[in-house]
């Protein structure tokens, strides 16, 4: 197996992931076309990056991550550190010709990523934005469904993401909670899940209309963050929270099917509730990642009395991803998406082709993000060609 040398920034949630799945891979999809080395991991902080390459499995470390794209022995950059480096990062890597991963989203604006795509297209570099949630087999299943056309045409896709980690009004600011670095909240954070599974599964949307709101405007300064937890005193300094909490949406499809999505950190007793319902003239599909093994398929030309919403496991052989990993009825988990999304970027590397998702996806999912925060600041309507 020929290798692909890894230079990676970042070094926490997303960067433990991104190191499960490249170790990973070898392992359990011994037919991938590339080996991904984990050459270099990169982190401002030099003691917790050599504490994260010793438990991650990195042979070196860098804190600059100009020196990494420097370097002739890395092949490409895994760009899993806050949205608002992403494009300078980025743009970077693709000057030095290097292929890049970069987690979703994939810029602050619309107008950054484009440009990264430009740029990443001009250099002739393959590209891969993280959309790791369809990666899931019960995803793939779907997929299948839809485009064999047992669902029929396609009426109804709702989707909703729904957390309740910064529930508690003391929760410190963090740098989702701050526009400058993450540059939109629950709505870019979450809601751009479900917009790519959108338009992985329906298609194109045509125009948007949406609603936002803010609970929580100050919190107290963060001392400490990692990951998705943080540290601060409620007697400290407080801070202003500069995104959205909450941000519902409707869209026309440009097929004819509507859509309405809803994504919010405050829904209390919802740790990380990731669900769409897709209906269509022949049948339809529900899926919920908190049970992410399981589609939920419905077919109207079932036997009028065993009609009704049947419940597939997809672990079995014949369902996308899963001979690799255990026997039927063995069911896989999160990092699982992890692994198969960089089995995708491998192979597609390999066979000279760009990766899906690509960079074209994150541009697409930008400009929904940013026709839904038009829509919410003008009250109206906006179509996406205006974006």
């Amino acid at each position: 197996m020929k290798q692909l040398r890894i230079g990676m920034v970042g070094y926490k949630f997303m960067g433990k992931a991104h190191s499960n799945a490249y170790r990973a891979l070898p392992m359990f999809f011994p037919n991938a076309k590339l080996k991904p080395k984990m050459s270099v991991i990169c982190g401002r902080d030099e003691v917790a990056v050599k504490q994260a390459a010793e438990q991650f499995g990195w042979a070196e470390v860098e804190t600059d991550w100009r020196k990494l794209i420097e370097r002739d022995d890395i092949d490409l950059i895994d760009i899993n550190a806050p949205s608002n480096v992403h494009k300078e990062i980025a743009l970077a890597a693709v000057q030095a010709g290097k292929h890049i991963f970069c987690e979703k989203p994939l810029a602050l604006t619309l107008a950054d990523s484009r440009e990264m795509l430009a740029a990443a297209e001009k250099a002739g570099i393959k590209h891969m934005v993280g959309f790791n949630y369809r990666f899931t087999p019960a995803i793939q299943l779907a997929k299948k469904l839809i485009e064999s056309g047992r669902l029929g045409e396609i009426y109804h896709f709702r989707a909703w993401f729904l957390q309740d980690w910064i529930l508690d009004p003391t929760f410190p600011l963090v740098w989702r909670l701050q526009k400058e670095i993450a540059g939109s909240g629950s709505h870019g954070d979450l809601g751009a899940h479900l917009i790519d599974f959108a338009h992985y599964l329906v298609g194109d949307m045509q125009e948007v209309i949406g609603m936002s709101e803010t609970f929580i405007r100050e919190r107290p300064l963060a001392s400490e963050m990692t990951g998705l937890s943080a540290k601060g005193s409620s007697d400290g300094p407080m801070g202003e929270v500069t995104v959205d909490d909450a941000t519902l949406f409707m869209t026309r499809f440009e097929n004819g099917a509507i859509g309405s999505f809803e994504s919010t950190r405050f829904a209390a007793g919802h740790r990380s509730t990731n669900s769409f319902e897709i209906n269509g003239s022949k049948g339809s599909v529900k899926f919920d990642f908190e049970r992410m093994n399981e589609l939920e398929v419905y077919f109207t030309d079932d036997d009028e009395d065993v009609q009704g919403f049947r419940r597939v496991l997809a672990t079995d052989p014949a369902h996308a991803y899963s001979e690799a990993w255990w026997p039927a009825g063995h069911t896989i988990g999160f990092e699982h998406t992890f692994t198969h999304e960089m089995l995708e970027l491998m192979n597609a590397i390999d066979e000279d082709r760009q990766p899906l998702p690509n960079f074209n996806d994150g541009v697409k999912c930008q400009a929904v993000l940013e026709a839904v925060e038009r829509s919410v600041e003008e009250r109206r309507w906006v179509s996406i060609s205006e974006m």
